[in-house]
């Protein structure tokens, strides 16, 4: 069968090259370069050569900072195959070279690299956090793929910066699988997202993680994810320079964002501070629908942690949302719920309001006035953008007055029975409606079934019934929707908890399975049915909790 494949593979593979523009992928990893002169080294550029003391960092946007690579014997755990394909045009088998595990430790770096920490503050569970800024993340260099894209290659976990305050700059390897397949397969679930392209852990280099805050450290091993993005800049690149009373350096960062990254908005535009920050607030309230529509819970949406390019950053104590319940709220940390299920789209429009506070000091009057007006109306925007989310899910493309209650009672009855976020509304897509009434059939489906003894669920299918034939729809048609928009598999803490179990053994073929099972999470895949990635999830899993140790 594996023969059979060889000329089918190879078809897609040149059809690969062509679709890149160029004869060939890089198959040798010596022959992969950065650009020889990013960007980002136009802006001021801090170069303390103490930088691994923590320090208060002026005037600058970046600190110069080498990597600490990661000593003792290294493993690849996995890589992302499309990342390395599509985004840095290197073909699979590099993965396999010296230079490239070195690379991803921090040991190797390509021709063109300029080692930066970015620096940033932020509002951190509502409260002025002062300086934060890469505290063990080195943007490495950028990228410029055979598409023209502009990538900047970044390392997670690779020592120490003058921004890592208590910290030692290092990332273990329970997290750094989750932001691996998490950054993968919420790009596959339709997320704006930041990538992964491969990680690496170390036999010997072990690190202390508190991950209860028990007072009960242990050691772990040393891990770091190769990280890949546009650019990295985040709300807080703007607080901490309003904080510090640096406005010249605001609009020099502002300029170039606009520039190198807002190519619709025209620099020469007197306005553009004013569009620069709706074209912010607009991706960012995209992008937190769709966390919505899947049930994505961040678990620490602090103003450092949203990115200006509107793009999910900082995977750390995230959750999918399992039985329904609006307040869901995956880090243990989160003791208020300030960042629960139900209140991201509050919490991002809260973020951007201190987006126009840091904006202040390089808008006039009038535009000061522009941007409020915008920001009136963004509450009506993310609620439309939400209406039209849940609408899909439900195999609806039109909107009608009622919809809004047949979802209030479709996710009450969920709440009460206790049913599956994922499954119910996949289930939902799998059944006929003619169906949805029989219990042999409803037996079937595990979440689905959970509902037929609420006391409105027939009701409801009466009234959904009711509004497909309104939407001049088949049942057939609306089923294809709804599993276009409803997936089948999302990266549940129980199935990343037992890939994570393995993986300290040195056992990574769960992990690398996951990477591939995500790249398409609305289909039926074989080998995940077997190890009941869309069953009703065990007992135990219901138990886990996740914090900010990592």
């Amino acid at each position: 069968m594996k023969r059979g494949l060889s000329a089918f593979n190879a078809l897609l593979h040149s059809q690969k090259e062509i679709m890149l523009g160029t004869t060939k992928l890089i198959s040798d990893f010596k022959d992969f370069k950065f650009k020889s002169s990013p960007n980002y080294a136009k802006l001021p550029i801090n170069e303390n050569p103490e930088y691994n003391v923590p320090v208060a960092v002026n005037n600058a946007i970046f600190s110069k900072v080498p990597t600490e690579p990661l000593t003792g014997k290294l493993h690849l755990v996995c890589v992302s195959e499309e990342a390395l394909n599509d985004i840095l045009d290197l073909d699979s088998k590099v993965a396999d070279s010296e230079e490239f595990v070195n690379f991803s430790a921090g040991k190797y770096l390509p021709e063109g690299s300029l080692t930066v920490c970015h620096r940033y503050g932020g509002y951190q569970f509502g409260y002025w956090a002062d300086q934060l800024g890469d505290g063990r993340a080195h943007i490495l260099g950028e990228y410029v793929n055979s598409k023209g894209e502009s990538w900047q290659v970044q390392l997670k976990g690779c020592g120490e910066t003058p921004y890592s305050r208590f910290g030692d700059g290092r990332a273990v390897l329970r997290s750094s699988i989750r932001e691996m397949v998490a950054s993968e397969a919420c790009f596959h679930l339709g997320i704006p997202t930041t990538r992964a392209a491969a990680l690496v852990v170390s036999d010997d280099h072990k690190v202390w993680r508190d991950k209860t805050y028990s007072g009960r450290a242990l050691q772990e091993r040393a891990a770091v994810v190769i990280r890949l993005a546009p650019a990295w800049y985040r709300i807080g690149s703007f607080e901490i320079l309003l904080k510090r009373r640096e406005p010249d350096l605001a609009r020099t960062l502002a300029d170039f964002i606009i520039e190198h990254h807002f190519p619709e908005i025209s620099i020469d535009d007197t306005d553009r501070y004013v569009k620069l920050y709706s074209e912010v607030a607009h991706r960012n309230l995209d992008m937190v629908s769709t966390w919505q529509g899947i049930g994505f819970t961040h678990g620490v949406l602090n103003t450092d942690n949203i990115s200006l390019l509107g793009v999910t950053i900082d995977y750390g104590p995230y959750g999918f949302m399992e039985h329904y319940y609006d307040h869901y709220v995956p880090n243990s940390s989160d003791d208020m719920g300030r960042y629960a299920y139900k209140m991201q789209p509050e919490i991002l429009l809260w973020n951007l309001d201190k987006f126009v506070e840091a904006l202040i000091p390089i808008l006039s009057v009038e535009q000061i006035n522009k941007v409020r007006d915008i920001e009136k109306t963004l509450e009506g925007y993310v609620e439309d953008r939400l209406r039209n989310v849940f609408n899909k899910k439900l195999g609806l493309e039109t909107y009608k007055e009622g919809d809004e209650k047949i979802l209030k009672e479709l996710l009450s009855l969920m709440e009460d029975a206790t049913a599956d976020f994922t499954a119910t509304f996949r289930q939902l897509a799998e059944v006929k409606l003619d169906e949805l009434f029989e219990e042999d059939v409803l037996e079937k489906h595990w979440s689905l079934n959970k509902l037929k003894n609420g006391k409105t669920w027939e009701s409801w299918v009466k009234t959904y019934c009711e509004r497909i034939k309104d939407e001049n729809v088949t049942d057939e048609e609306r089923r294809a929707r709804m599993v276009r928009v409803n997936p089948l598999y999302v990266p549940r803490n129980w199935i990343l908890q037992e890939a994570i179990a393995d993986a300290e053994k040195n056992d990574f073929k769960k992990v690398q399975h996951l990477i591939e099972v995500f790249k398409k999470p609305f289909e039926v895949n074989e080998e995940a049915e077997k190890l009941g990635y869309s069953a009703q999830p065990p007992s135990w899993s219901y138990g886990l909790k996740l914090s900010c140790s990592s």
